[in-house]
């Protein structure tokens, strides 16, 4: 397997390990999109907490140029750590939800 697929599925097997994860509150569908034309890769919640909508991502990878972008991580776990443990190098994971600025103070990619 080539490094870009075994990117994909460690970006895969680790939002499906937190789509397990049902929400306490409400009557929320997890949903997982795994678009692997675009390289795009996400965890949504969506449904209603009583009279309240919920809409949004939990999590939020992309791949672009050979690297991991974290987009977005709604969760309290350091996912970009997992994705290092599960084999993807820290020069090949961008901090996508950190400032271009902010990125050169990380032990990952700038870009």
């Amino acid at each position: 397997m080539d490094r870009i697929a075994t990117y994909r599925q460690i970006i895969k097997d680790l939002i499906t390990h937190y789509a397990q994860f049902q929400p306490a509150y409400g009557d929320v569908e997890v949903k997982t999109i795994f678009d692997q034309i675009h390289d795009t890769y996400v965890l949504m919640y969506i449904g209603w907490d009583k009279h309240r909508r919920v809409y949004g991502n939990v999590l939020h990878f992309d791949i672009k140029n050979d690297k991991v972008w974290l987009q977005h991580n709604g969760t309290e776990q350091d996912v970009a750590q997992e994705l290092v443990k599960a084999g993807i190098p820290r020069e090949h994971i961008v901090l996508g939800l950190h400032s271009p600025q902010a990125r050169p103070h990380t032990d990952y990619a700038v870009a």
